[in-house]
């Protein structure tokens, strides 16, 4: 089985300015990065704390710009039938979320 590069990506303060529970400004370079990792097959995973209603409108406005995912606060079903189950951690190979900082960084 071949491998398929998968991205997480945080919604407030990444896809878009912070103004939760409303949605900020898009980052427009950021969605049209993912765009192009997505059409050359990479897995784009929205990776977020909304729910409901909120997560509702997160997706939509995503969809607006042209932004689709492959999974919603889920894990790919490509994970899930390579390992036969789906944890709660959502597994990607890259994590984008303006909250996150390198373990070399916090521990050089």
């Amino acid at each position: 089985m071949s491998h398929t590069t998968t991205y997480a990506v945080d919604f407030d303060g990444t896809l878009c300015e912070n103004a939760y529970p409303e949605i900020g400004a898009p980052n427009l370079p950021l969605i049209d990065k993912l765009i192009s990792c997505r059409r050359l097959g990479a897995k784009i995973i929205l990776w977020t704390c909304r729910e409901g209603e909120l997560l509702t409108r997160a997706v939509e406005f995503c969809r607006c710009f042209g932004l689709e995912f492959d999974a919603v606060n889920d894990n790919t079903d490509e994970l899930k039938r390579a390992y036969g189950t789906n944890p709660r951690k959502i597994g990607a190979d890259y994590y984008i979320d303006d909250k996150a900082i390198s373990p070399d960084i916090f521990v050089p």
